[in-house]
């Protein structure tokens, strides 16, 4: 059977009003494709939302030749009907013909019951639902059906619902409507992940208090589910609610209790309260549960530094030290060495450094300073001369200024002094 082109129901699919031209097609075609794109469907609904933007691409496509041929390239709202008109009769016959070919077949499957009557046979059941919920956008809330429509051609056929919701009529794919039973109550699963993802389109558009107002529903569907209080905490931090991100963060960090990520979270969400101690001990129980995890280890020193435990910093220093070693832990190391007294520690730290990153200006810095403070004038020297050879540092120039004042000079230097 020949596709029937209804340009009425294209212009449902595209929520567009007549008349319109190519660039009302491509307004429309470029927001229903941002709205339907399986980029942002929930997990499942991926092919639901393509099949649902390919109906769409197609009538799109479809209007703008309609628009391309039209007489000033503009569709007026009579030519629609005269068109909707055609499609409709068309449609009216093709319905003639299935129905002429369904009452053949219900006549041969008459005569099979009557010769064949312990035939096995399936019931049909056909139930229809009047309200719905949209599973890729379930912040719409539940909307009224008001109509089934079907696209594309035998082999391939589209099936989409016009529904209206809170926020108005939206054509959404049949696939991606939840119909709603309300004698009975949703299970927790399904209302956490509507919660999410509403959360998620809301992080996505960038307002996160909004994103946390969701989550915090799909919190009380399942208070110890990970996933959920571990978006409500990056949610309540990027709204700028410290004091619900941390409440957030305690229960996810109960929830979860052999990973150190939501430690590593409520580490930081401390630190940005200015509550540096609970900030080291969160990144102490960060450390303890990835003990092969450096970076933890140099930001527990990091912090016991600031606290000024000079032995706890230089503890957590050396184990990073010993885990994975990086530029920036071993220069705090050697700060941290400075401020205990401990020139060789320091100087040893320093150097590692150097030997780590070459090309670091910083490490040889640290080092040329650590060499000062011993009796290995030339190595600092050597060292301070390294260090402005990649990049420019007046305190380094200063320190090599210092030094050759104090080079003890030559004979001939005295005379031309």
């Amino acid at each position: 059977m020949p596709r029937i082109f209804d340009v009425e129901a294209a212009l449902l699919l595209l929520e567009l009003e007549p008349p319109f031209d190519q660039r009302d097609v491509q307004l429309a075609r470029r927001r229903m494709a941002k709205r339907w794109h399986p980029d942002i469907a929930p997990p499942g609904r991926q092919h639901e939302h393509q099949r649902h933007l390919q109906a769409i691409n197609e009538a799109a496509d479809a209007l703008e030749q309609l628009a391309e041929g039209s007489r000033g390239g503009r569709v007026s709202r009579s030519a629609v009907k005269v068109s909707a008109a055609a499609a409709r009769k068309a449609r009216e016959e093709a319905g003639r013909r299935a129905y002429e070919a369904e009452q053949r077949a219900r006549a041969a499957a008459a005569d099979r019951a009557r010769n064949d009557p312990f035939g096995s046979r399936v019931p049909d059941h056909s139930v229809v639902h009047r309200y719905a919920r949209c599973v890729s956008y379930p912040e719409w809330g539940v909307g009224t059906v008001s109509g089934i429509y079907f696209s594309g051609d035998e082999e391939n056929p589209q099936q989409w619902a016009r529904v209206m919701f809170s926020v108005g009529v939206r054509t959404v794919p049949a696939g991606s409507l939840q119909f709603v039973d309300f004698s009975k109550p949703d299970p927790a699963a399904d209302r956490v992940q509507r919660f999410m993802t509403a959360a998620q389109h809301a992080l996505a558009e960038g307002d996160a208090q909004l994103a946390a107002q969701r989550l915090v529903y799909a919190r009380d569907a399942e208070p110890s589910n990970p996933a959920v209080l571990r978006l409500l905490t990056a949610a309540f931090w990027q709204a700028g609610n410290l004091e619900a991100a941390a409440r957030a963060v305690r229960a996810w960090s109960r929830a979860e209790t052999d990973r150190p990520t939501p430690e590593r979270f409520a580490s930081r969400i401390y630190e940005a309260m200015g509550a540096v101690d609970l900030a080291a001990e969160a990144a102490r129980r960060a450390a303890d549960r990835a003990p092969a995890d450096a970076s933890a280890w140099e930001r527990l020193g990091r912090l016991r530094l600031r606290l000024g435990d000079r032995a706890g910093a230089i503890g957590a220093l050396e184990r990073a030290r010993l885990v994975g070693p990086s530029v920036d832990g071993l220069l705090d190391l050697a700060l941290a060495h400075h401020l205990a007294g401990d020139v060789g520690a320091e100087v040893s730290a320093a150097h590692a450094a150097t030997v780590l990153a070459a090309d670091s200006p910083r490490a040889w810095s640290a080092y040329a300073h650590a060499l000062a403070r011993t009796d290995r004038l030339s190595e600092c020297g050597e060292a301070c001369r390294r260090a402005l050879e990649l990049g420019p540092d007046p305190e380094v120039s200063h320190l090599l200024d210092r030094l050759e004042s104090m080079r003890p000079r030559g004979l001939a230097q005295r005379s031309a002094a």
